[in-house]
């Protein structure tokens, strides 16, 4: 492997765990810090696809305007999703929790197909991100791959901020930590857990949409980011946000550089890799402090 070679297979590597690390941020936050084990949470994926689907013809070259508008319209749906469904969760079993979340999935993909069908879709990558950059002689480097790593380094920051900076993370922090305690201190912790759902859905959506034009757009897509996302999450240690970003980073390279030098067992790595440091490290990574 000659250097161009392996310095795009690192690009590719960063890419994928970044935009990983954006998709299970949004599970830590549900899963970690509230307790809800979510299986549908690889549906949020696939509804920001699918918005990116059909709100791309209408904004044209507008691309960063229509991820606005996506996050917002998944914020939305999911403060009225917690309402009407998860609020209900958080002291049931999580057998309950399995079930409810898992026929969440079901009327997703029910909805999508009545919706749009069940064809396979591609959205355009807009037009001043069509570009690529050289990479040697011979090599090149999407830019829209280039400006999907900077939105979910940026994102990542903006994340650690709010966790670890503001009011609104230390009460985050204090609910996940003792929910009854933080209610007796006055804190509508309702209200703050329909936030903190409302952000992962709103999340999960925004790597769909991110995603969606560089891959297709395709039914049961949510499926195959789950089980992955579950894995990061445990890894990097559960609740930790910092933990989820190092545990992404490490998926993306052991599953890039494993289809390359190891295809036929490539999909074994990501598990070997989370065999590994659980025996080393049963808690994962990092705790949720960090």
């Amino acid at each position: 492997m000659d250097l161009a070679t392996f310095l795009v297979q690192c690009l590719n590597a960063v890419q994928y765990g970044l935009l990983l690390f954006l998709l299970a941020s949004g599970l830590t936050l549900i899963f970690g810090i509230m307790g809800v084990i979510n299986l549908a949470h690889g549906s949020f994926y696939m509804i920001g696809a699918y918005m990116a689907f059909v709100l791309a013809p209408h904004f044209a070259d507008q691309f960063l305007l229509m991820l606005l508008a996506g996050v917002v319209l998944a914020a939305v749906f999911g403060f009225v999703l917690e309402w009407a469904f998860f609020s209900f969760l958080y002291e049931r079993e999580h057998l309950q929790q399995v079930l409810m979340t898992y026929a969440l999935i079901l009327v997703f993909e029910e909805a999508r197909s009545l919706l749009v069908g069940n064809d396979v879709h591609g959205v355009p990558v807009p037009g001043w991100l069509a570009g690529s950059v050289p990479l040697g002689e011979l090599m090149t480097y999407p830019v829209y791959r280039l400006f999907a790593s900077g939105a979910c380094i940026v994102l990542a920051v903006a994340m650690y901020f709010v966790v670890n900076r503001t009011r609104l993370g230390m009460m985050i922090r204090a609910g996940a930590s003792n929910r009854d305690m933080v209610r007796g201190l006055g804190v509508d912790i309702k209200t703050l857990y329909r936030i903190v759902f409302a952000a992962g859905v709103a999340l999960a959506a925004l790597a769909g949409m991110i995603a969606a034009p560089m891959s297709s757009v395709y039914p049961g897509m949510g499926g195959s980011v789950l089980i992955i996302c579950f894995v990061v999450v445990v890894i990097g240690g559960i609740g930790s946000i910092t933990g989820a970003l190092v545990a992404s980073l490490l998926v993306g390279f052991v599953d890039t550089f494993g289809k390359v030098f190891f295809a036929e067992y490539s999909g074994i790595g990501v598990y070997l890799l989370m065999a590994i440091i659980l025996i080393w490290r049963p808690e994962g990574l990092l705790t949720r402090r960090a």
